[in-house]
């Protein structure tokens, strides 16, 4: 799945921007966006929208699609059969699964000795 890279994006508007020799304000009038947003988004701090996205793309000369990088999903069913894991992660894993499978065997425990305290009485 590919999402946005607000780091791309920031520097690809900050490169570009200054090469073409244009100030924030400069390029807020070219594309309608706010010098403060446009000096957002060279910061991270920012998402424009779909057609701010496009502006900028338009008048700095750059591929949207080039702004997306692939995102790997995570897979819990994965994880849980320890495969494409570090040493680290697995090693985790397994703490997590014999700490899960303990705890679970003191429930049933103190379950059947709550159970027998009630028939005792």
């Amino acid at each position: 799945m590919k999402t946005l890279s607000t780091k791309k994006l920031a520097d690809t508007v900050r490169n570009l921007r200054e090469s073409k020799g244009l100030t924030k304000e400069e390029l807020g009038n070219l594309t309608g966006i706010n010098r403060i947003m446009i000096g957002r988004i060279e910061k991270e701090d920012f998402i424009p929208s779909i057609v701010q996205f496009e502006a900028l793309s338009s008048v700095l000369g750059f591929d949207l699609t080039e702004m997306f990088v692939e995102k790997e999903r995570t897979n819990s069913f994965v994880a849980l059969r320890s495969e494409a894991l570090s040493d680290n992660e697995k090693e985790g894993v397994e703490k997590l699964f014999t700490m899960m499978l303990s705890l679970r065997q003191q429930i049933k425990l103190r379950s059947s000795f709550e159970n027998e305290s009630t028939y005792s009485q």
